[in-house]
């Protein structure tokens, strides 16, 4: 069994050798002398044959790097590290070392760089002149995003640390993938000048495709978890040195105003990793929201086991409850699964306001929600935003206020049901081929 050092050990080796064959130019060029004559009626598809041969003799002299890193995906050739910090300590990766001065005389560096199916992290640093240290207010910078040929990536996420004395940072920022046909990147640096001005610094530099690192799982999970507003669609799973990727969409209900992601955990071989990333974005194409959720990369390439668990999700509890407002308190009321505080019912000019607090996610459905007062049935009339209510013992919980139209005292609360935080726990298992 090799161990991951082993396996980065032969990439960077085969990394450092990789070169366009020197009889590529001429196999091709005798592939086209090869080419017999057509008739006349065929000139249209031989003109579009040697067309095409040609460009691929232009893109393999010029794209050769790239040709082979999608080569090396068809093929299967993977690897892994557990971070980006452990592959740069080894030496893999691409080394850099292009740097740009600010007029105050910092210095920014990029110093490597990492590239693979799910992300390009770049490690950089910024070194203050002599005498200055970073306070609290002065780190005024941030990054945009990579841009080359065919590629516009955003940053996808970031962070880092000061040095002891203070005189230099050292970050690392990750962005979408590049494409591997890119030879030059540019990423710009922003400084939030003093005056209140945004002043961008471009580094550029040559990209090596060659030395992409590449992915150790990539499957196909085309899996779906029903939970009670809709349903959750996992798509594929791409495990990389940088991090471990999980895709998927969200089918939610029509009628459902209320919907919280929650948390799904991934395990391999039964260790649960940690997450660190979750973006869901609305696609306008398909009407559905895409979802990405981030882990850290895999700790092994013995893989015997990947596996998803929904530990939680939208849920909605559906049952008439009435809920008695007759002795306010910060004492707790069960309904179902959650539990409500009815903190207070005071008078308004406009009538009675009841403020009622819950977890974060708890949210008393707004259709069919009234109060009973001097007989009658008084509708809520207006719903205020969720506000924290501290309790002073490391639990924040949110409060709301429910505004009625009515002269009479409120004496109970009518609600249909709420939505919430639903505990599933279902598994999704990941084949492995």
């Amino acid at each position: 069994m090799r161990t991951i050092e082993e396996r980065l050990q032969e990439h960077k080796q085969a990394s450092e050798r990789m070169q366009a064959p020197p009889e590529l130019e001429s196999r091709l060029r005798n592939a086209l002398d090869r080419v017999p004559n057509k008739k006349k009626k065929n000139e249209a598809v031989l003109w579009f044959g040697l067309s095409a041969a040609a460009l691929v003799l232009i893109i393999g002299t010029y794209q050769y790097p790239a040709l082979t890193y999608y080569g090396n995906k068809m093929f299967n050739m993977e690897l892994n590290a557990s971070s980006f910090s452990e592959a740069a300590e080894e030496g893999y990766g691409q080394v850099v070392n292009k740097s740009t001065t600010l007029e105050d005389g910092t210095v920014i560096t990029v110093e490597r760089v990492i590239a693979d199916d799910n992300a390009f992290t770049m490690h950089y640093s910024i070194d203050r002149p002599s005498g200055s240290v970073y306070s609290s207010g002065s780190f005024r910078y941030n990054v945009g995003n990579i841009q080359g040929f065919m590629t516009n990536s955003s940053t996808i996420g970031g962070g880092g640390n000061s040095s002891g004395d203070e005189r230099q940072y050292e970050g690392e920022y990750s962005f979408e993938p590049i494409s591997p046909f890119s030879r030059t990147l540019t990423v710009t640096f922003n400084e939030w000048l003093e005056n209140g001005e945004w002043v961008s610094y471009p580094i550029s530099f040559k990209f090596d495709t060659g030395k992409a690192m590449k992915s150790l799982v990539k499957e196909k999970i085309s899996q779906s978890v029903a939970v009670d507003s809709g349903v959750m669609y996992f798509e594929s799973i791409t495990a990389t040195p940088s991090s471990t990727l999980i895709k998927g969409h969200i089918r939610i209900d029509e009628k459902e105003k209320h919907w919280f992601f929650g948390r799904t955990q991934l395990y391999v071989n039964g260790m649960e990793m940690n997450p660190t990333t979750t973006q869901i974005q609305f696609n306008k194409t398909t009407g559905l929201s895409d979802f990405e959720l981030r882990f850290d990369a895999l700790p092994t390439d013995m893989i015997s086991s990947i596996e998803l668990l929904v530990k939680e999700s939208s849920g909605y509890y559906k049952i008439p409850e009435s809920i008695s407002l007759a002795s306010p308190s910060d004492q707790s009321i069960k309904v179902g699964n959650e539990k409500l505080w009815i903190r207070s019912v005071s008078k308004t000019d406009a009538g009675y306001d009841v403020v009622v607090a819950s977890k974060q996610f708890t949210i008393l459905d707004k259709d069919n929600i009234f109060a009973e007062a001097g007989g009658s049935q008084i509708p809520v009339s207006s719903i205020s935003s969720g506000r924290p209510w501290d309790l002073g013992n490391g639990n924040v919980l949110w409060e709301r206020t429910y505004s009625l139209n009515t002269s009479d005292r409120p004496e109970t609360l009518h609600l249909n049901g709420y939505h919430y935080m639903k505990t599933y726990n279902k598994r999704v298992t990941i084949p492995i081929e």
